[in-house]
């Protein structure tokens, strides 16, 4: 099952970013830097994909052309970023984008999104109302594209859940941290 770790500002350091990677890498095998706040993102960005060395994959969030400047694998765009999917793909990075519907993740397989993350799964602080583990079958039975399960994923019995309904991997802020 694909790991997928999602950074953000409590869980990253910039004072102590090489040891915070090395401690997500032994339980992620992907990893995006996010912050939606600072002010400093490339900056950061460019320290970030200096230290996150052994990860499968190495995203950026919501910029795909800084990530494909900068050398990362790829990009995970926000789910109103649906026409950025052809242009970060034409850039030859790798594409996640987030859905939070069945439709969108009909539409992200439709644009070329190589995966797609579902959510929230489970309850999750300030991100509306969780969907389930039968909401994520539903979008995981009708897509091709891998969906991988987000939001309030923090233990071992929620990972177990969202593997038993098909969803190929499970990305967190909190597990990870």
């Amino acid at each position: 099952m694909l790991t997928y770790a999602i950074t953000d500002p409590s869980t990253l350091n910039f004072n102590t970013l090489e040891k915070d990677l090395k401690n997500f890498c032994l339980k992620a095998s992907m990893i995006v830097y996010r912050d939606k706040k600072t002010l400093t993102y490339e900056q950061n960005a460019k320290q970030f994909l200096k230290y996150a060395h052994g990860f499968d994959r190495v995203l950026l969030h919501g910029d795909y052309a800084l990530a494909k400047r900068l050398g990362a694998d790829g990009v995970h765009l926000k789910s109103t970023q649906n026409a950025d999917i052809q242009k970060a793909k034409d850039l030859g990075l790798f594409v996640v984008i987030s859905t939070h519907t069945l439709k969108e993740a009909k539409e992200a397989e439709k644009l070329g999104a190589n995966m797609l993350t579902y959510s929230p799964i489970f309850y999750t602080p300030n991100k509306g109302k969780a969907v389930g583990t039968d909401a994520l079958k539903a979008v995981v039975d009708s897509v091709d594209v891998p969906v991988v399960a987000l939001g309030g994923i923090v233990s071992k019995t929620q990972i177990d859940a969202c593997e038993s309904v098909g969803a190929k991997g499970f990305a967190s802020i909190r597990y990870f941290y």
